[in-house]
């Protein structure tokens, strides 16, 4: 669905909380700094409010987008985390530059995704230009921060239903 369709920042809030345990890894991209520290404190936020210690939240900064997923394999070798979310902010230049890294990110969380036991969540803006980044980053559009803490919870949760033979996930 696309982004102007839906907010980023809107889900159901009573659906959503985390057990107490839980350790969350964030890797942000310092490339695009506006951006990509907006996403970043919603998102933190949003795994607060929902239950998450601040003493298990870990966090990496890494130099640039395509840097993201070897942030995220170092912090899955060096912590033990039930899920590390991945922001970033690819914006189109002049070139074909911003393909490239984009695709090389979204491969590279994916392949993480595979291999891992652990969930890798893809918070990678790619829009086409600052205003359409901002929008996304607590505009208009909510902020994909929110949406990428959801995505997290959600899928620590699926994780551990799972792991107690739920049949009906997500219904």
């Amino acid at each position: 669905m696309a982004t102007k369709l839906k907010n980023l920042s809107k889900y159901d809030e009573k659906k959503l909380s985390l057990k107490d345990d839980a350790v969350i890894g964030i890797i942000v991209s310092d490339w695009n700094e506006k951006i990509t520290h907006s996403l970043f404190n919603a998102c933190q936020e949003t795994l607060l409010k929902h239950g998450l210690k601040e003493e298990n939240l870990h966090t990496i900064q890494v130099p640039g987008a395509f840097e993201l997923p070897k942030g995220a394999k170092i912090l899955m070798t060096n912590e033990s985390v039930d899920a590390v979310i991945c922001l970033g902010c690819v914006i189109t230049g002049e070139t074909k530059h911003d393909q490239y890294i984009s695709q090389a990110v979204a491969n590279g969380i994916m392949n993480l995704n595979v291999v891992s036991s652990k969930p890798v969540v893809f918070g990678v803006l790619t829009p086409n230009d600052e205003k359409q980044a901002s929008d996304r980053a607590g505009g208009k559009y909510g902020n994909k921060g929110v949406e990428a803490a959801v995505t997290a919870i959600r899928m620590v949760n699926l994780k551990n239903q799972i792991g107690k033979g739920d049949r009906k996930i997500g219904f």
